[in-house]
Order: C-alpha cells, then structure tokens, then sequence
C-alpha cells in the first residue's frame, strides 16, 4: 500500500443517470460563489464500466486491508488474472459512528485475463 502521501486517488460519489455535466457545472458554479475552494475545480462527470473484477469484503479499520488487499491479488492471479484498473473501495459504515473493528468496507481491483 505504501505511504498515504504517494497515493494517488480519486474521491467518488454515485449519481443518478439523469444528472448531465451542464447540471454539474451548475452546482459547481454555485459552490464557488458561495463558499469558495481550490478542490472545486477538480470535480467532473466520470462514468465507470470497469467489466470484471476480484473483491472482498473488509471488515476493520482500513489501515488493515492490506491482507485483504493480497488476498485478491493473489486469488486473481491463480486464476490467470492480473489487475487492469484503479483498486477502489465502497465504504458500508460511517468511521465517525462506527467502531474501527465494525467498519465495512468492499475492495475491488478491475481485472483482466493475463
């Protein structure tokens, strides 16, 4: 996993279909005027088809996943895959609610036949 401040990542939300990138732009536009801030201009419309994957569900703090995180690694490659595309992670718990030991969390890797 390496050191946090070498991560590079990419914060998700998911929309509804419905919202366009005009609306988007709109909100955003707004959101500038009234309470301004640089991460603003960093937000787009992105959409993800990202085929097949390996996941596993974590249980525990994330500063534990990285067994998890082999697990899939490992698992993909015994079935001759590799991963094609960004790890990312679905979070099932509120960290400012839960307990670190209770929070969920869904790990994914995108892969591919090697």
């Amino acid at each position: 996993m390496g050191k946090k401040a070498d991560w590079l990542w990419t914060l998700m939300v998911w929309l509804p279909d419905f919202i366009t990138k005009a609306d988007l732009e709109g909100i955003v536009s707004e959101l500038k005027t009234k309470k301004p801030n640089p991460a603003l201009a960093g937000i787009c419309l992105e959409s993800v088809k990202e085929g097949t994957a390996v996941q596993i569900m974590h249980i525990g703090p994330y500063t534990e996943e990285k067994p998890n995180i082999d697990k899939m690694t490992a698992y993909a490659a015994e079935q001759g895959y590799s991963q094609s595309g960004k790890h990312h992670e679905i979070y099932l718990g509120d960290p400012r609610r839960a307990k670190p030991e209770k929070l969920r969390t869904i790990l994914r890797h995108p892969i591919k036949k090697m």
